[in-house]
C-alpha cells in the first residue's frame, strides 16, 4: 500500500509502508550516521553552516597580491611608515618657518675694491657731454666747442669728448692712446676678473669714449690720411704773452671760456702706431659688436699706413709734447702696435715686421740702457716683447719668426730677473719700492705697469704649464713674481713708511689736496675767471670735491711725500698712470685658481699657424 504526499520542494513524496523500518532501526542507522559525519572534517563553508556568521575566525595573514604577509607584521610596518611621514612633516614646517641666514659671498679684496675706485677716476676725467651714469656729482658737460673754432686748418671741426689728461684740461693725443691700449689688454686677457667684480660694462665704457674720440682725431674713413691731430688745448706759458690758457689758467673745465688751439700733425709715426694700437686692442675687447670692431680696425689700419708712410716723431712739431711727453723714437710704437694689429687682424705681414731683426734691433731689444725694462707712455718695448712673448708661448709659430720671438722671450725672462730683490738693476727706496725711473718724479705709474706685466708673465707661464724660469742658474717659481707685484701694489695702497695710500679714497689717510683742477674748486654755481681760481689752487684747505680713484705722482726716492696741491710732481694724477694700476688691480684681483688669463680670445682673428693635414687616403680594397 502506497500513501502520496506532497514534497514541499514541488515534487511527490511517497511512503512505502512496506520497506519502512522499524523505529528502533531508524534510530541505529542515524546515531551510525552521526558518527561518520563527526569522524570527516569539514571545510570553512560547512563550517559557516553549523557555526553562523557570528563564530567567523579572524584571519592572521594578509595576501598582497605578491606575498602573503602576517597581519600584524603589515600593522606594524603601515604604522612606522605613517609616523615617520608625520615626524618628516612637522620637521619640514618648522625649517620652512626658521628665519634663515644666508650665507653671505667672502667680501672682496683689496685689489678688488681698489679697482672700483680706480676706474671712477677715467670718469671724473671725460670731456665733452657728459652721460647721466657717470656718478661723478661735482663734473658736467664741458668743452662743448672743442675743435670748432680752430684756426690751424684742420678739416676736423668736432673733437668735442675724449678724455682730460691729468689735473688739468689739455687732450693729450699721445699717452691718452697707451692708457687705451693698456686698459684694453687688461680686459682681453682678464674679462673674467672684470666680470666677478662686475666692472667689464663699466671699463668697456671707458675704452669705447676713448675710442669714439680717436675716430674723430682724423679722417677714419679714409683709407690714406695725410695729418693727425695730435692735442686739443695748450700748456705753454713761455711765451709770457698772457694769453690765458690750460696751464695758465686755474678753471673748472666747466667755466673754461677761452679759445682751446689743436695741434696737428702730418709727420708722426710714434702717435699714429700708439693709437693704432689702441684702436686694434680695443677691436679685440669689442669683437661681439661686428660693426664697430670692423670700424676700429679700419681705423688702425689707416693710422698704420701713415705711421710708415709718412716718418717722423710727434713731439717735434710742437712745444707742448717736447715739454709734457717728448717721445723718444718711434721705433718701439712700430713694435707694439704692429703686434697688436697682427692679432686684430690675423695679417702676417704685421707680424713679419714687429718680428723682423732689424726693427728689433731699432726699437733696442738687444740693448739694455737704464731705463731697459720699464714700461711707459713713452717706451712700449717691454709691453711689446711680453706680448710677443704670449705668441710664442701659445702658438710657437716658428720660421721665420722664431729667431726674432725667442729673442723677446729671453730679453722678457731677464726683464722679470731685474725687477726682483735679489738683483741691482734697480734700487728700491726703505719702504721697498722699486726704483725704476731711478729715483726721478712721478715713480708709481712706471711701478704700475711694472706690477701689471710681472702678473701677467707669471700667469702666461701658469696657463703654459711651465713652474717658473730661469735667472742665470738660478730657477724661480712664478709665486715670486707674482709676489714682486703685490708687494709693489700693496705699497701704493698704504704698506708704506708714511702709511699713506696714494690711491685716492682707498684707506683712510689719502691725499688730501691732489693737483687737480676741477676737484680743487667747489662746484657752487659762481664761475671764476682764468685767475680768479687761484685762490683755490693756493689754498690749505683739502680739495671740497675728492677725486675718487686718482693715484697721485707718488713719493720721493727717500719714501718722502708732500701732500701739496702745487707740487705736481708728488700730488698730480694721469690717465696713463691710471690705467696701468687698473690693469695691476685687476691682475691680482680675486682668486687666482678661480680666474685665469682667458687664453684664446686674442688670438680669435688669427688663422691656423701650419696647414691643416690632409685626410687619410681611402681604406684600401682587393
Amino acid at each position: 500500500m502506497s500513501m502520496y504526499g506532497r514534497d514541499p520542494w514541488g515534487g511527490p513524496l511517497e511512503i512505502n509502508t512496506a520497506d519502512s523500518a522499524t523505529d528502533d532501526d531508524r534510530s541505529r542507522n542515524l546515531n551510525e550516521l552521526d558518527r561518520a559525519a563527526l569522524s570527516r572534517p569539514l571545510d570553512e563553508t560547512q563550517q559557516s553552516w553549523l557555526l553562523g556568521p557570528g563564530e567567523q575566525k579572524k584571519k592572521r595573514y594578509v595576501d598582497l597580491g605578491c606575498i602573503i604577509v602576517s597581519r600584524k607584521i603589515f600593522i606594524w610596518t603601515v604604522g612606522t611608515i605613517l609616523a615617520a611621514a608625520f615626524v618628516v612633516g612637522i620637521i619640514t614646517v618648522i625649517v620652512k618657518n626658521v628665519p634663515r641666514h644666508h650665507k653671505h659671498p667672502p667680501p672682496p679684496d683689496n685689489y678688488t675694491i681698489a679697482l672700483h675706485k680706480a676706474l671712477m677716476f677715467f670718469n671724473a676725467q671725460k670731456s665733452g657731454k657728459i652721460p647721466r651714469h657717470n656718478n661723478v656729482s661735482w663734473r658736467g658737460n664741458s668743452c662743448l666747442n672743442d675743435g670748432k673754432s680752430d684756426k690751424s686748418g684742420a678739416v676736423l671741426k668736432d673733437l668735442v669728448g675724449g678724455y682730460y689728461d691729468a689735473g688739468d684740461a689739455i687732450k693729450f693725443h699721445f699717452p691718452k692712446a697707451f692708457a687705451m691700449t693698456m686698459l684694453s689688454w687688461s680686459v682681453i686677457e682678464y674679462s673674467a676678473k672684470y666680470e666677478a667684480a662686475r666692472e667689464l660694462n663699466h671699463v668697456k665704457d671707458i675704452i669705447k669714449w676713448g675710442t669714439d674720440y680717436f675716430l674723430k682725431t682724423f679722417n677714419s674713413t679714409s683709407d690714406t690720411i695725410s695729418q693727425l691731430v695730435s692735442q686739443v688745448g695748450s700748456g705753454d706759458t713761455s711765451g709770457g704773452t698772457g694769453d690765458p690758457n690750460d696751464h695758465s689758467c686755474w678753471m673748472r673745465p666747466e667755466d673754461i671760456d677761452y679759445s682751446r688751439p689743436v695741434t696737428v700733425c702730418s709727420t708722426c709715426s710714434d702717435l699714429a702706431a700708439e693709437m693704432a694700437a689702441a684702436l686694434a686692442s680695443a677691436s679685440i675687447v669689442f669683437k661681439d659688436n661686428k660693426v664697430y670692431s670692423k670700424k676700429l680696425v679700419h681705423g688702425a689700419e689707416t693710422l698704420w699706413k701713415f705711421a710708415r708712410n709718412q716718418r717722423g716723431s710727434y713731439s717735434a712739431g710742437g712745444v707742448d709734447a717736447a715739454t709734457f711727453y717728448n717721445s723718444s723714437m718711434y721705433w718701439d710704437e712700430f713694435v707694439w702696435g704692429g703686434a697688436w694689429l697682427y692679432y686684430a687682424t690675423g695679417n702676417q705681414s704685421y707680424l713679419y715686421l714687429a718680428s723682423h731683426p732689424t726693427l728689433a734691433k731699432h726699437a733696442g731689444a738687444f740693448w739694455g740702457g737704464p731705463d731697459y725694462g720699464v714700461l711707459s707712455w713713452d717706451n712700449k718695448l717691454t709691453g711689446a716683447q711680453v706680448l710677443l712673448t704670449r705668441l710664442r708661448l701659445f702658438l710657437s709659430p716658428g720660421y721665420p719668426y722664431e729667431q726674432t720671438l725667442k729673442t723677446y722671450h729671453n730679453q722678457t725672462s731677464i726683464i722679470m730677473c731685474s725687477y726682483l730683490p735679489y738683483f741691482t738693476s734697480f734700487n728700491r727706496t726703505r719702504g721697498g719700492l722699486i726704483q725704476l725711473n731711478h729715483g726721478r718724479p712721478q715713480p708709481l705709474q712706471y711701478v704700475a705697469n711694472a706690477a701689471f706685466l710681472a702678473t701677467l708673465f707669471s700667469d702666461y707661464l701658469d696657463a703654459a704649464d711651465t713652474p717658473g724660469w730661469y735667472c742665470g742658474p738660478n730657477f724661480y717659481s712664478t709665486d715670486v713674481l707674482r709676489k714682486f707685484a703685490e708687494t709693489q701694489i700693496d705699497y701704493i695702497l698704504g704698506k708704506n713708511p708714511r702709511k699713506m695710500s696714494y690711491l685716492v679714497g682707498f684707506g683712510n689717510h689719502y691725499p688730501k689736496h691732489v693737483h687737480h683742477r676741477g676737484a680743487s674748486i667747489p662746484k657752487n654755481k659762481i664761475k671764476y675767471n682764468c685767475k680768479g681760481g687761484y685762490k683755490w689752487r693756493d689754498s690749505k684747505k683739502p680739495n671740497p670735491n675728492t677725486i675718487i680713484g686718482a693715484m697721485v705722482a707718488g713719493p720721493d726716492k727717500h719714501d718722502g711725500f708732500h701732500d701739496v696741491r702745487t707740487n705736481y710732481n708728488y700730488t698730480e694724477p694721469t690717465i696713463a698712470g691710471n690705467a696701468g694700476l687698473v690693469a695691476a688691480l685687476v691682475a691680482l684681483s680675486g682668486d687666482r685658481t678661480a680666474a685665469k688669463i682667458d687664453k684664446n680670445t686674442i688670438f680669435s682673428a688669427v688663422p691656423p699657424m701650419f696647414p691643416t693635414p690632409p685626410p687619410p687616403p681611402a681604406p684600401w680594397k682587393p
